[in-house]
C-alpha cells in the first residue's frame, strides 16, 4: 500500500488528472483505512506544491454561482492559469451524493483542459463546504492548479466555513438587491472581501443602485483585515462585464496581504476543529450510548438539568481515566 501512495503521490505531482480524481475519493471516503491513506498521501506531498491562489464564492439562491465562476474560471484558463473549481452540492437525503450536478451549469470550463472540476456533496456538514474541503485543496495544488475556486452551497446562518480555509471570500448579490440585502447574513457581509452584484446586464440602473447600497453598507461594517478595504463591484457572468475587474481586485488583495500568515492561522484553525471532532468521537465511543441516552432521557424529563447531564458524563469519564 506505501507503494501504491508513492506511486499515486508522483502522478499526482505530474499533474495527472486521473491521480487527482482517484486521491479526491480517497479524500471524501468515511472508511477509516481510507482516512488513514490520506493522510499518509497528504504527508507525501507536504511542501510540494507549488505557489496558488484560494477563492471561497457565495451567494443568495438564484445569484448564478456556477454560471460566474464559469466565466472567472474560462478567462484565468485561456490566460494561462490552471483551475480547481470544487463545488460543493446539497447532499441528497436518499443517496447521500450530490443532487444539483455543477459539472452540467459549466459546460466551457468542463472541457478545458487547464481547468478540473470537481462537485462533493456537502454530506451534511455546516458551513457550505464538504466534509474534506481542505484536503481537497491541497490535492488540487499538489497537482499543480494554482488557482482553486470554492463554490459553497449558498448563503446561509453557517456559510462562513469557507472563509476559514481560502485567501480570500467573495459574496455575489444580485441587481433589485433591497430584500436579498437584507436577507443576507451579517456575519457573511463581515467575512466578504469582494462583494459582487452579478446579472448586471438584467437591470443595469437597479445593479448600480445595489453596488452603491453595498458600499455603503461595507462602510458600516468593521474590516475584518486591516490591510484591505472590502469593495463592492458589478458584473455580469453572461457578458463578461466586470469578470476582468474582479480577477484585478483579487490580485490587489494577494498583493496587500500576508497570505503566508492567515494560511499558518487557518491551519491553526483546522488543528483545533479537528481535535474536537476527534475528542468528541473518541468520548462517545468510551462513553457508550446506552449511558449518553440514559443521562440524555433525565435531562428530558426533568430530573437532571442540561449543565447537571453534561456533569454526570464527564465526571463518570474523569473516574474511568
Amino acid at each position: 500500500m506505501t507503494t501504491a501512495l508513492a506511486e499515486l503521490a508522483g502522478a499526482l505531482l505530474a499533474g495527472q488528472r486521473r491521480a487527482l480524481a482517484k486521491a479526491i475519493t480517497l479524500a471524501e471516503s468515511t472508511r477509516p483505512e481510507h482516512e488513514q491513506q490520506i493522510q499518509h498521501l497528504l504527508t507525501l506531498l507536504q511542501g510540494r506544491a507549488g505557489p496558488s491562489i484560494r477563492v471561497g464564492l457565495t451567494g443568495v439562491p438564484g445569484v448564478g454561482k456556477s454560471t460566474f465562476i464559469e466565466a472567472l474560471g474560462v478567462l484565468l484558463a485561456e490566460h494561462g492559469h490552471r483551475v480547481a473549481v470544487l463545488a460543493v452540492d446539497p447532499s441528497s437525503a436518499r443517496t447521500g451524493g450530490s443532487i444539483m450536478g455543477d459539472k452540467t451549469r459549466m459546460p466551457q470550463l468542463t472541457v478545458h483542459p487547464n481547468a478540473f472540476i470537481r462537485p462533493s456533496p456537502s454530506g451534511g456538514t455546516l458551513g457550505g463546504v464538504a466534509r474534506r474541503t481542505r484536503e481537497t485543496t491541497l490535492l488540487c495544488e499538489a497537482a499543480g492548479y494554482d488557482v482553486i475556486l470554492v463554490e459553497t452551497v449558498g448563503v446561509g446562518q453557517s456559510e462562513t466555513h469557507v472563509a476559514g480555509m481560502t485567501d480570500l471570500f467573495v459574496l455575489l448579490t444580485l441587481p433589485n438587491a433591497g430584500d436579498e440585502l437584507q436577507g443576507i447574513k451579517r456575519g457573511i457581509m463581515e467575512l466578504a472581501d469582494i462583494c459582487v452584484v452579478n446579472k448586471a446586464d438584467t437591470a443595469p440602473r437597479a445593479a448600480i443602485r445595489a453596488q452603491t447600497e453595498l458600499r455603503t453598507a461595507l462602510t458600516l461594517l468593521t474590516p475584518h483585515d486591516a490591510l484591505w478595504r472590502p469593495v463592492a463591484l458589478k458584473a455580469s457572468a453572461v457578458t463578461g462585464e466586470g469578470i476582468p475587474e474582479l480577477w484585478k481586485k483579487v490580485q490587489e488583495y494577494i498583493s496587500q496581504v500576508d497570505i503566508a500568515a492567515k494560511r499558518h492561522q487557518q491551519t491553526a484553525g483546522w488543528f483545533d476543529e479537528l481535535l474536537r471532532e476527534a475528542a468528541w468521537r473518541e468520548f462517545r465511543e468510551r462513553t457508550g450510548p446506552p449511558r449518553m441516552q440514559e443521562v440524555r432521557r433525565a435531562v428530558q424529563a426533568g430530573d437532571l438539568t442540561a449543565v447537571q447531564g453534561v456533569e454526570k458524563l464527564l465526571s463518570r469519564e474523569a473516574a474511568q481515566v
